[in-house]
């Protein structure tokens, strides 16, 4: 008997866990700390979005195995913050034979919506969500905090990274992989045992491939107007020749790829390429839109009227 109903595979309610209370950037604490999430007006330090991601890889790797882990893209858009203590739950569609991408989207226990994204698998996997959010955007009719930013503009330089199980990820990510493993909603032994992986080495979490893209990214020296606090809005990790291992020497290149402002924010999207050592293979992209609270910066009304 066949149904053309639509089907959905989805995980359990799980509790994601606050690692940034501590996080320090431009010499102060960011949106995830408690009292500063409440002076700009937020209930309390929101997790940070990629740490949900995790919940979406046990469904992908269910559909499409190993394929996803060596050339998936899993491609966000936030839409509510999640503080400690709330649940979600992640959700995808069960594609058809043969489907290299698919619908998926997490909420909170009661239905409050988390993220929407697509997941895919490349290369020729058409638009991702953010491709198609970008193709909408319009050009900023005046930008403050990032006046200085263009399109095109890329990092400073080269950006070395690596991610060792014990290592202090830095100002930006007060914790080491060990430490997000003993945290982390889905743990699978490929995260710290390379013997179990079918790559003989183990693989950075899919959540932590953010981590290893952005800690670095103070490097790049975007002139971005200080002090200020932003949110990441819209996130896309996709993996070219994957997975991404840890141990392992990398080579980050950046470029702003679209500016953007909304009534509360402006927002600045970089992609960046992660590279072998040499910088000649790519191994993975991360695409984020960096949206910066305007009345964080304390001369934005003055500026603005200038």
């Amino acid at each position: 008997m066949a149904f053309d109903t639509p089907l959905y595979l989805c995980g359990p309610l799980r509790e994601p866990r606050q690692m940034l209370a501590d996080q320090e950037y431009s010499g102060h604490t960011s949106i995830h700390d408690d009292s500063m999430a409440e002076k700009l007006g937020f209930q309390a330090g929101p997790i940070e979005g990629p740490t949900h991601f995790s919940q979406f890889v046990p469904l992908l790797a269910e559909v499409w195995g190993r394929d996803w882990f060596e050339r998936g893209c899993f491609s966000a858009h936030f839409q509510n913050m999640v503080v400690e203590g709330e649940q979600v739950r992640a959700f995808i569609e069960r594609p058809a034979p043969g489907a290299t991408r698919v619908r998926a989207w997490a909420e909170k226990a009661d239905g409050t919506p988390v993220l929407e994204a697509s997941a895919s698998l490349g290369p020729g996997d058409g638009d991702t969500l953010l491709d198609q959010r970008m193709a909408k955007l319009r050009a900023p009719e005046k930008l403050v905090i990032l006046s200085d930013l263009r399109i095109g503009m890329t990092g400073e330089k080269d950006e070395p990274v690596r991610m060792d199980p014990d290592q202090n990820m830095g100002k930006l990510y007060p914790f080491s992989l060990n430490q997000k493993l003993e945290r982390i909603t889905e743990n699978t032994p490929w995260y710290s045992d390379g013997s179990s992986t079918p790559w003989g080495r183990a693989i950075i979490p899919l959540e932590m491939v953010s981590v290893l893209a952005e800690y670095s990214s103070k490097d790049a020296r975007f002139p971005v107007k200080q002090p200020t606090v932003g949110l990441f809005a819209d996130q896309e990790i996709r993996m070219v020749d994957g997975p991404l291992f840890v141990g392992e020497d990398y080579l980050i290149r950046r470029e702003i790829v679209a500016l953007s402002e909304s009534k509360r924010t402006e927002s600045y999207w970089v992609r960046s390429r992660i590279y072998d050592a040499a910088g000649e293979t790519l191994k993975a992209e991360m695409l984020l839109n960096h949206a910066t609270l305007k009345h964080s910066y304390p001369h934005y009304d003055e500026e603005a009227a200038g």
